[in-house]
């Protein structure tokens, strides 16, 4: 079902409601924006290209994570636009265009959550129910002044989700109150998992702040502090956590690629030609990915995530920016939007890389544009982390 006004940038469908839910429970009533990555009983599952669309059959089942909050009452309102396979952070698709960003008009709304964001920026849905490999979830929170949540790895089923680089792939949600993410987040995170003791010290990083720009380091500390100040933290800086920013950044990108390749190379060889020119490029490389790079950079990644999960004690989180600056001009150049999301990849790739869970808070702004804060727990953590954003 298709509504005749609906905004085929942000929706690939759409009803009132496309899928009912149980009527009853926590989330009943909630509107929910379900990124093109998730089966949806019924409905085929278009991972953001046409082509994939066309041979994709109904799927027989939701997935799990749809399933759950269509029990607690929630209803999906539409599947919502994906930047293609989910390899992006920019929220552009060659093949359907750009949601907007009601929160900077004219800017990308970030990837590649991209639809979901956009439908709960805009109010047409109250959550949007997405992914977070590299920081699918984060970006688009950030750009578009929403709260979201990475949740620990392997926390929040993905059986039904669309692989990217199953590594590092979680299910992820964001909403436009705190109060919102984390109703979605008692029906999907374990119960009774944490019995933590409160949060006492924020890290901040300094090689991992540098890396923001100038209008974003500016703004930082007194967020920081605004959060640390609410939550009785104590904000404790440190110049590094051990593995460079850039160095961890490549090794990720590289093992990243090699399952992504994995996941979908066969099909994609099948099909020459049917990418945008931007994941185009991304999944040429990863096709060149030797065993031998995959194997070093895995290392790699491992090894800086135990050193920030050390780092992570129990009663210890890092904050971050959770992008490198506002988002950048649907037609900035280049050159400007490879930099951010150099910039941007490099702050993201740290709790991804130890599989921990992130929350984002619209906390700053930098020229009237938003940009999130981002706050990393220890594994396990999720609930505390949501209690932060009250």
């Amino acid at each position: 079902m298709k509504s005749a006004d609906m905004d085929t940038t942000v929706w690939r469908e759409r009803g009132e409601p496309l899928v009912a839910g149980s009527g009853r429970g926590p989330l009943r009533g909630l509107r929910l924006a379900v990124k093109d990555v998730y089966a949806v009983a019924g409905h085929p599952t278009g991972a953001g290209n046409p082509a994939w669309l066309a041979e994709a059959e109904p799927q027989p089942a939701h997935s799990w994570a749809v399933a759950a909050l269509l029990d607690a009452g929630a209803e999906v309102t539409g599947i919502a636009r994906t930047d293609e396979f989910a390899y992006s952070l920019n929220g552009t698709n060659a093949h359907y265009g750009t949601p907007p960003n009601p929160a900077a008009p004219g800017r990308v709304p970030g990837g590649s959550s991209s639809g979901p964001a956009a439908a709960v920026a805009l109010g047409e849905a109250d959550a949007g129910l997405g992914s977070d490999t590299a920081g699918s979830i984060r970006v688009p929170s950030s750009y578009c002044g929403l709260y979201g949540l990475r949740p620990s790895h392997g926390a929040v089923p993905v059986t039904g989700m669309l692989p990217l680089a199953p590594s590092f792939d979680t299910v992820a949600w964001l909403a436009r109150d705190a109060g919102t993410l984390a109703r979605v987040g008692d029906v999907l995170l374990p119960a009774g998992a944490e019995a933590g003791a409160p949060f006492r010290t924020a890290l901040v990083v300094a090689d991992l702040l540098a890396l923001a720009d100038p209008g974003v380091r500016e703004a930082f500390p007194a967020a920081a502090a605004e959060l640390a100040e609410r939550a009785g933290l104590h904000l404790a800086h440190v110049p590094t956590l051990g593995a460079d920013p850039a160095d961890l950044a490549q090794a990720f990108a590289i093992a990243q690629a090699a399952e992504a390749w994995e996941c979908d190379g066969d099909w994609l060889s099948a099909h020459p030609g049917v990418l945008g020119p931007g994941i185009g490029a991304r999944f040429a490389r990863a096709s060149e990915v030797t065993a031998e790079r995959r194997a070093t950079a895995e290392v790699a990644v491992h090894r800086a995530g135990r050193t920030l999960r050390a780092a992570l004690r129990e009663d210890t989180v890092l904050l971050l920016p959770a992008a490198g600056g506002p988002a950048p001009l649907i037609d900035e150049s280049p050159e400007r939007k490879s930099a951010l999301r150099d910039a941007t990849f490099r702050l993201t790739c740290p709790a991804s890389s130890a599989g921990l869970p992130c929350l984002v808070l619209p906390r700053m702004s930098v020229d009237g544009l938003p940009v999130g804060l981002a706050v990393v727990g220890g594994h396990g953590a999720d609930r505390r982390l949501l209690e932060l954003a009250g």
